[in-house]
């Protein structure tokens, strides 16, 4: 299955793409969507959207994985990760892809097998769960892969659930 995570941001939104059968996943691509930070906050929900059609467009994923909204210090920044989460989410729907949610808990637990890991040891396993010899320019781009790898290790494959999707 090819699943493309997602890292939501206004500034930096991150993507990765792995495929996996639920036991063992293999890295496609990785990369950061940028927008300006001066720049309305309508543009850059145009530009994240038009951006990502293009992803999903060039690497064909099946499913889609997001990170779900955390409660942030401040409630301006958390109604602008839901306008990306949003922007997110109706671009998979046109897309025809199914989206699926991990708390930012359930996904350090699926990548390091601890809930309160900091960004560096999921960026770590991240890497070694993946075969990368290389740190990416942004730590967006291996979060998102972590959010992919959760939904790769939590999926219920048909192979590994006896049958059962």
């Amino acid at each position: 299955m090819r699943i493309v995570g997602i890292d939501c941001g206004t500034e930096r939104t991150g993507f990765g793409i792995i495929e996996t059968d639920g036991r063992s996943h293999r890295f496609i691509e990785a990369g950061v969507i940028r927008t300006r930070p001066g720049e309305l906050l309508e543009r850059r929900l145009l530009s994240i959207a038009s951006e990502l059609r293009q992803v999903f467009e060039q690497f064909s994923p099946q499913i889609v994985a997001v990170e779900e909204v955390f409660h942030a210090v401040n409630t301006k920044s958390a109604l602008k990760l839901a306008h990306v989460r949003g922007v997110v989410m109706l671009v998979a729907a046109e897309a025809g892809l199914p989206v699926n949610e991990y708390s930012a808990l359930e996904v350090k637990m699926s990548v390091v097998g601890y809930g309160r890991a900091e960004k560096e040891q999921v960026q770590m396993m991240v890497l070694s769960l993946l075969g990368i010899n290389r740190q990416f320019a942004s730590m967006d781009a291996t979060d998102a892969l972590a959010v992919a790898i959760c939904h790769g290790t939590r999926w219920q494959f048909p192979a590994a659930a006896g049958g059962r999707a």
